[in-house]
């Protein structure tokens, strides 16, 4: 047989000394230089020159090396499972080829020598950037540019450099006044102010060099701090002014930021402006003849500039600016004067008298300036003569007053005048000129002066030439072709007043002219004690000064706005407050901004007079011939209603409607039609019925007027007791009568209640008047559908013996209702057709002198039944009535009806000789 040769292997196989390879993470093949390739000088032959396996050595590499070709050696190294750079970056271990050995049987294998294998692992960009911190916080001081105002920082988990290091960030958010460089670092491109925001957010985000993005971007918080600047701090720059609150405070958590700064004193100015407010603040708009009653001021005075009106004529062709609110104001520009008539003048002007005026006046145009004239009393024909006059002239106010020759025959002081700022700045300010002859002396704003300068004069000779009193200029009445005004005012006037007599107590002055607005200090006992504070007198400029800047601070806490008036003029007041510092040593001290601020005051809520009770009176003409007369005005009633915005419900008919109390200036009675006629009629006011109160009244053929600051109480009370009477009424069948009320000078008015009194020319007495029949007339539809169901149940449950009685009752009643009527058709057929119409009228006042009731004790006894009749009596004339009254007024009855009771009707019976 053929015997097979043994070959021996004889050489090792041979690979490199070293490799090195390249693993991407997360894939498993090896890239190696060189090549994995061994070789074995055994070659060709089978077995012992070929190459079977590699084998690893150490650090539990997870790679394995395949032979790919034994002939050839050719191997290839690759991973065992998933490979992570972030777990290890690169592995070292050793190599070993080994060959096929001497025959199939693998004995006597060879293996190589251990080779060094160096793996690097290869990144992936998996990770994204991830900022340190969750939010960043900085501040800056504004007006600053800042090199970096703070730096941010991101990291990324990747393992190489490539992709684990961040190149770049950037400001997601769009116009921002920042920029960020490449290291995280934060600058501002522009000058921030705290003005104008004091406070950005930005968002940030960061990119790795492999320009994989931040996943989440991250908040900057960046707090622009003001620089220190000295001022008031803590301040609103509008307040709202609610009428009726009192006193309010202004700036309560105001305080003083004076940055460190070492003080000694501060002193600070609070001034309130309102020039533009009225007759420069806001005062009682009241006429100035009732503002005089109201501040004690002595009886008597005329007002020469009073509203326009029927009986005071002269000041209708004046040019009023009553701006606001009712406040009479005469404009007068140099083209305007009017003549005083001769029943207004006072014709006892003795050597005690007041002049009293409100005056807004500039400088005059012009270089040689004219007198301007106020109030001038002079000659009305023949001469040229000035008794006593008022007048401006080159910003001095000068007096001028000539005695006659038969008071004084030396020569007197006649010209006083007085030269004040106030005169010429344009600004409201109230004139008081109190003659004490030969002393005068001017009060402006309650404050005192002296003249400067007085001239004497010789005394008038005496002349029969009538005088003529102007306002806004002089009367020329001789010395010219055509008598004609000279010397013509340019400026405002209001109230002007003359007084005969008693001169004015500066008390009296003081309340004519009060602000009712002004600054407050509220709770004054808690001020600090080192607080020093004054108020001018309209307590419009407040003053105050303190070392201890907590003190100052507290103090002008507490600095308020008050405006004491019911119904005060709406609209902005402003404030100004100027504050100077002291400093300790010679620093430069510290200079703090003025402040500008306004008080809105809001409007009031406008009250709604009401006047009410009987229009229509039936009276015999016995009764208006009486001593007495009649009342007319008996059964009045003065109400006010304020509608609430808010509509907060109340007790009254609608939500949001509040009754309210308050003052009344004036109620006039008006007579409609003919004027009275002295000689048989009179419309009067005992003078005993306004004693008590602040009330006077005046009355002429045209009526008669009430006026006076006082309460609606006091009002009602003094209009009941206003008599009319006729000593010759044959001829009269019915006067009528207007009656409107007003408070702040007409700025609210009532509704125009009118009132007629009927004259019932009694023929023959009337025998007897039904009383359900009767009132029918006069009562008004009320409905009470709980009390028509009580009395339906109430008679079903009553027993036979009642309900006969009731029954017979009823017949009765129907008896006597069918002869009440026929009776009151026969007494009144002889009346007028007048008198008729009259007595259709629901709200008569019967006063008739022949008539007695006594009311059947049945009726008494069953008050139910009785009310009931009395609503159904009511129902059932309703329809034939007059009834154009609106709702209001039928629920305002009402309300009376169910507060009177039993006697239901407005009749009133006075009467002595007829009995059921």
């Amino acid at each position: 047989g053929l015997v097979t040769a043994f070959v021996p292997n004889k050489s090792n196989p041979w690979i490199e000394t070293s490799y090195h390879g390249v693993i991407t993470e997360n894939m498993d093949t090896v890239l190696l230089d060189p090549p994995l390739v061994a070789l074995d000088k055994d070659a060709p032959v089978p077995y012992a020159g070929e190459i079977c396996a590699f084998m690893i050595h150490g650090q539990e590499a997870p790679f394995e090396a395949v032979v790919l070709n034994k002939t050839s050696g050719e191997g290839v190294l690759r991973a065992k499972g998933l490979v992570d750079c972030e777990t290890q970056k690169e592995y070292t271990f050793l190599i070993q080829a080994y060959d096929c050995g001497a025959g199939a049987n693998g004995v006597s294998w060879k293996k190589s020598h251990k080779a060094v294998v160096h793996i690097q692992v290869d990144d992936v960009n998996e990770f994204s950037p991830v900022f340190r911190e969750a939010i960043y916080h900085a501040a800056v001081t504004e007006g600053k540019i800042y090199d970096s105002i703070l730096q941010v920082e991101a990291w990324d988990q990747d393992c190489s450099p490539q992709y684990s290091q961040i190149c770049n960030y950037d400001i997601v958010t769009s116009d921002t006044p920042f920029a960020i460089d490449r290291n995280g670092n934060i600058r501002n491109t522009e000058r921030l102010s705290y003005d104008k925001q004091l406070h950005y957010k930005i968002m940030v985000t960061a990119f790795d060099c492999g320009q994989k993005r931040a996943t989440e971007s991250v908040a900057v918080h960046i707090d622009v701090k003001p620089v220190c600047k000295p001022g008031w701090q803590g301040w609103n720059k509008r307040m709202d002014y609610e009428p009726g609150t009192g006193s309010k405070q202004l700036f309560p958590k105001m305080h003083l930021e004076t940055c460190d700064g070492p003080l000694s004193a501060v002193r600070a100015m609070v001034e309130l402006q309102t020039s533009h407010i009225g007759k420069g603040c806001d005062r009682e708009t009241y006429s100035e003849k009732s503002l005089q009653k109201l501040c004690g001021a002595a009886s008597g005075s005329t007002d020469l500039l009073p509203a326009p009106a029927a009986s005071t004529n002269w000041t209708a062709s004046l040019l009023t600016d009553s701006g606001r609110d009712s406040d009479l104001i005469f404009r007068f520009d140099g083209r305007q004067a009017s003549n005083v008539p001769e029943r207004v003048v006072p014709q006892n002007l003795t050597d005690q008298f007041t002049i009293a005026t409100w005056m807004k006046h500039g400088p005059s145009p012009g270089l040689r300036a004219e007198k301007e004239t106020l109030l001038c009393n002079s000659d009305k024909t023949e001469m040229n003569r000035h008794h006593y006059s008022l007048y401006v002239h080159n910003c001095r106010l000068v007096f001028l007053l000539r005695r006659d020759f038969t008071q004084v025959d030396t020569f007197r002081p006649a010209e006083f005048h007085w030269k004040l700022e106030q005169i010429c700045d344009k600004e409201w300010h109230y004139y008081v000129i109190n003659v004490e002859f030969p002393a005068v002396t001017l009060f402006v704003d309650g404050v005192t002066y002296e003249p400067y300068l007085v001239t004497d004069d010789w005394p008038i000779h005496p002349s029969s030439i009538d005088t003529q009193l102007t306002v806004g200029a002089c009367w020329q009445g001789g010395e010219v072709s055509t008598p004609r005004f000279t010397q013509y005012f340019r400026g405002s006037l209001s109230g002007l007043t003359i007084r005969p007599g008693k001169i004015e107590t500066q008390k009296v002055i003081s309340c004519l002219q009060a602000c009712k607005e002004g600054l407050d200090i509220n709770s004054l006992e808690s001020l600090g004690k080192d607080i020093k504070f004054h108020f001018n007198p309209a307590q419009s400029v407040l003053v105050m000064e303190g070392e201890d800047l907590e003190s100052v601070n507290t103090a002008m806490g507490k600095v308020s706005y008050i405006n004491s008036r019911q119904f005060p003029t709406a609209g902005l007041r402003r404030l100004h407050i100027t504050t100077t510092v002291q400093c300790f040593g010679e620093d430069i001290c510290i200079s703090i901004p003025d402040i500008k601020a306004v008080v809105i005051v809001l409007p009031p809520s406008e009250p709604r007079i009401t006047i009410a009770g009987s229009d229509r009176l039936v009276k015999p003409s016995a009764d208006l011939r009486g001593a007495t007369g009649v009342a007319p005005f008996k059964e009045l009633r003065i109400t006010s209603t304020v509608t609430k915005s808010d509509g907060v419900p109340t007790a009254l008919k609608k939500p949001g409607v509040l009754e309210v109390m308050h003052n009344l200036d004036y109620c006039d009675v008006l007579v409609i039609g003919e004027e009275l006629n002295p000689e048989h009629e009179s419309l009067e006011i005992h003078h005993s019925s306004l004693i008590g109160k602040h009330l006077d009244a005046t009355n002429s053929t045209s009526g008669i007027s009430i006026y006076g600051v006082d309460s609606m109480a006091h009002y009602e009370e003094a209009l009941r007791q206003v008599r009319y009477r006729n000593w010759r009424p044959a001829t009269l069948t019915n006067r009528r009568f207007r009656l409107t009320c007003s408070e702040l000078n007409g700025r609210y008015t009532s509704n125009e209640f009118n009132l007629e009194i009927s004259v019932l020319h009694n023929s023959a007495p009337v025998e007897h008047v039904n009383h359900m029949a009767v009132q029918s007339q006069y009562m008004r539809p009320v409905h009470h559908p709980l009390m028509v169901h009580t009395l339906n149940s109430h008679i079903s449950g009553t027993p036979p013996a009642a309900t006969v009685v009731i029954v017979i009752c009823i017949a009765a009643l129907v008896v006597i209702v069918v002869l009440g009527i026929y009776r009151l058709h026969s007494t009144h057929l002889d009346g007028s057709k007048r008198e008729e119409d009259g007595a259709k009228d629901p709200k008569m006042d019967w006063d008739d002198s022949t008539l007695t009731i006594t009311v059947n004790p049945m009726e008494e006894d069953d008050d139910d039944e009785e009310e009931e009749d009395d609503e159904q009596a009511g129902d059932m004339s309703a329809e034939s009535g007059d009834s154009d009254e609106t709702e209001e007024e039928e629920e305002e009855d009402e309300r009376e009806v169910k507060k009177e009771g039993k006697q239901k009707s407005k009749l009133e019976w006075d009467s002595s000789s007829i009995t059921y």
